[in-house]
């Protein structure tokens, strides 16, 4: 017999690890009147795009056009209450990619409202430590609070995140800092805090222009 020295050329399926993505903060990430919140056009636009995500976290809420339930979004939850569950989430979950939106709360609460912006600085630095190689978080500034005065604190925090975030990027720390606020008007909001369908539909579209290139296909 002769020797076959030619095979027949079979196709084999490229193999997609999708990239594990944690929604981290508080109702504005579960989806307050919304069940699902940003996370279920988020989940679809970069599925429509034929890329790959899995959400990873603790909780699990949303409709059936949002497959992955998974998140990190705790009702009434200020910065010091994720700060204290961080490191096991971190541990347990192993996300690439983290979505921080955090410290409605700490101005809606009355919270040491001063001293936030060093509270979201700290969790930074424990989410940033927990990475895995390559990994990134994305910090948003929060969304517009249409309650007495509270707008006010709003921006005052707000315009601290922005020098926290270069603060760490420039120190090399893989932390990127995501425009919400002047995304987000108050007739978006549903209760003058929480966004309403379209609301969260425009944060989807925030941070999928920010963690797209991020996202393998």
């Amino acid at each position: 017999m002769g020797l076959i020295t030619k095979f027949p050329k079979h196709t084999i399926p490229k193999t997609v690890t999708p990239s594990a993505i944690m929604p981290l903060g508080d109702s504005i990430t579960d989806g307050f009147n919304v069940a699902g919140g940003y996370r279920i056009k988020l989940w679809n636009t970069i599925e429509s795009n034929g890329q790959k995500v899995d959400f990873v976290g603790s909780m699990s809420n949303g409709p059936a056009e949002l497959p992955d339930k998974n998140h990190e979004g705790h009702s009434g939850w200020r910065i010091d209450q994720i700060d204290a569950k961080i490191n096991e989430w971190m541990t347990t979950y192993k996300p690439e990619i983290v979505l921080l939106h955090i410290g409605t709360n700490d101005i809606a609460q009355s919270y040491s409202v001063a001293s936030a912006p060093d509270r979201l600085s700290a969790l930074i630095d424990k989410i940033c430590a927990k990475l895995p190689a390559n990994g990134k978080v994305y910090v948003s500034s929060i969304i517009p609070l249409a309650m007495g005065n509270m707008n006010s604190q709003v921006v005052n925090y707000n315009n601290k995140i922005h020098g926290i975030v270069k603060s760490k990027a420039d120190a090399g720390k893989p932390v990127y800092f995501v425009e919400m606020y002047s995304k987000i008007t108050t007739s978006d909001l549903a209760d003058g805090v929480h966004c309403n369908r379209t609301g969260y539909e425009k944060m989807a579209d925030v941070w999928y222009e920010a963690i797209k290139n991020d996202l393998p296909k």
